[in-house]
């Protein structure tokens, strides 16, 4: 699933591409988006601007309309000019909006739909969210407040809700264990303030050093935690399971727990589970 930092460089990217022109074309497959379009045509309007927020990207629309889409776990969009070749195929296609310029084309997104602003403001698909970890007003201390709020469930799982801080997924869940030496599967509760407070700094350092990478649609191929450039070596234990340990030599494990069923990376020598602490219910066999 594309995590935070490849929904900021997107909506980075469309921003730079749409903000400001009018659209000449509008085309769906999705029926939701048809009856809008058919009651208020979207062709003629203007748009002025695209952002994320968390994993949900939004193009604003004159006339109070938002377009909201969640790329799950396949979705993406691209931009091209006017006449180039697509480089996924037409029945992949779920939206396109054309300006004179350039067209940006969602592929396979499971979720997109038109809202007014206010609409939009109360939905809880966004009203629920935590803090952003990529937005400029990001308060740490409410998502270590919201992190805390979680204090039975394991850190990994907690790192992952989107109602706790919004933006990390499982890519980034493992890595900021890592680098923090904390193991994902030790509860919230067990953790102090100042660990919270950590992991929650670095998640958001992780996420903007990958929403920073240059290119024309990253969906997570140049993301990379480990200081340096050598390109095999771009993240600490993520999908390296039974690899030696960047730091220690020590086997990475990958453990499939919890009530999203992900797999989790750790080193159990950088990552200890303390003695006395054990892992969350959730996080058992």
């Amino acid at each position: 699933m594309p995590e935070g930092d490849t929904l900021f460089r997107t909506a980075r990217t469309l921003d730079r591409a749409l903000r400001g022109k009018q659209l000449v074309r509008f085309e769906t497959v999705l029926a939701q988006l048809s009856r809008v379009d058919d009651d208020a045509p979207i062709a003629g309007r203007t748009v002025d601007a695209v952002r994320s927020v968390g994993k949900h990207l939004l193009v604003e629309l004159s006339g109070d309309l938002v377009l909201r889409t969640h790329m799950r776990m396949q979705g993406s969009w691209h931009i091209y000019r006017p006449g180039e070749r697509w480089q996924r195929p037409r029945a992949s296609m779920r939206v396109v909006l054309e300006t004179a310029d350039f067209q940006a084309v969602a592929f396979d997104v499971p979720v997109a739909e038109f809202r007014s602003g206010r609409a939009l403001a109360r939905d809880p698909a966004l009203s629920t969210l935590g803090p952003d970890l990529l937005s400029d007003a990001f308060d740490v201390e409410a998502a270590v407040r919201r992190l805390r709020e979680r204090g039975a469930l394991g850190i990994g799982e907690a790192l992952l809700d989107q109602r706790a801080l919004a933006g990390i997924g499982n890519v980034y869940k493992n890595e900021v264990c890592f680098v923090e030496g904390v193991h994902p599967f030790r509860t919230v509760a067990s953790l102090d303030e100042e660990t919270l407070r950590r992991l929650v700094v670095t998640g958001r350092q992780l996420l903007a050093r990958g929403a920073g990478a240059e290119r024309r649609f990253a969906e997570g191929a140049l993301r990379r935690t480990v200081p340096g450039t050598a390109p095999g070596a771009r993240l600490w234990v993520y999908r390296r399971g039974g690899k030696p340990c960047r730091r220690c030599g020590t086997p990475i494990v990958r453990e499939v727990r919890g009530l999203q069923g992900r797999s989790t990376y750790f080193c159990p020598e950088c990552q200890p589970m303390p003695d006395g602490v054990t892992r969350s219910a959730s996080d058992r066999d």
